[in-house]
């Protein structure tokens, strides 16, 4: 993660209507980084774009030469006329922000009614794949095999709201996924707001990528077991939250980096 990466995350991507806070954000980066790193390849993919913060995100740090999926009903913000302005205020962000869309990478649909190979014939296997579809246990319970079905050997899936009280079948959906394929997946990282999942098999190495990552000396460190699983939980600090959102609210968003140092 470089210096880059962090005024984007702080500044540029905040002028982005969504949900991935920079705490987040910052995990992105250090585990995108990680794998580029150590050329573990293989295109991105997100169910549930909305307007593309995170999607947007993964466009700055993999660059335009990584294959991006993004899956969304593109359902919402009716216009005059009625219909939908999602799909349009997708595209009108990534062109105020120079990043590109390729719109042959965008599938307008239900992710619960997708094949695997609608994914892995676009772009092939993923390394990393974002989950923000619907938050109903039936949405996670058939994105998550879809995640399943085309992740990489060495990728990361990404749930969020996982713990969020607002939608209880998520935690449900994604305690499910882990219990039924703990020979296989393991958590290895926790937010407030998303759960981190990798191959068992490269659990000790994403786990360590996290622990030793000086991007992530803001955050308190916890190590605790989820389902049979050592699991790193950062925290955020309430004083560094405060600090953070008193600077965004003061008119010095450009400095509020700083709060994360």
């Amino acid at each position: 993660m470089d210096g880059q990466d962090r005024k984007f995350i702080f500044g540029t991507l905040q002028s982005i209507e969504g949900y991935i806070d920079p705490p987040d954000a910052l995990v992105f980066s250090t585990l995108l980084h990680a794998q580029t790193r150590r050329d573990l390849a293989g295109a991105l993919a997100e169910i549930g774009v909305y307007y593309g913060r995170s999607y947007y995100l993964m466009r700055k740090i993999a660059g335009s030469e990584c294959p991006i999926l993004a899956i969304d009903l593109f359902d919402q913000d009716a216009g005059t006329d009625g219909l939908p302005q999602q799909y349009q205020r997708f595209v009108e962000n990534g062109r105020r922000l120079g990043l590109s869309v390729e719109e042959s990478l965008v599938i307008k649909g239900d992710s619960t009614q997708l094949r695997a190979s609608d994914i892995t014939d676009r772009v092939g296997e993923v390394r990393f794949f974002s989950i923000d579809g619907g938050h109903r246990l039936h949405h996670v319970a058939a994105d998550s095999a879809l995640a399943m079905a085309t992740i990489a050997d060495h990728g990361v899936i990404v749930f969020d709201d996982t713990f969020n009280p607002a939608w209880p079948e998520v935690t449900v959906g994604v305690a499910d996924f882990l219990r039924t394929h703990q020979d296989r997946f393991s958590c290895f990282c926790m937010t407030k707001y998303k759960t981190y999942v990798c191959r068992t098999a490269y659990h000790a190495l994403y786990h360590d990528i996290i622990a030793s990552s000086a991007g992530l000396s803001a955050f308190e460190q916890t190590d605790t077991d989820f389902l049979g699983s050592r699991v790193i939980r950062l925290h955020n600090p309430i004083g560094r939250r405060m600090l953070y959102e008193l600077m965004c609210r003061s008119g010095m968003r450009a400095f509020s980096e700083r709060a994360y140092r």
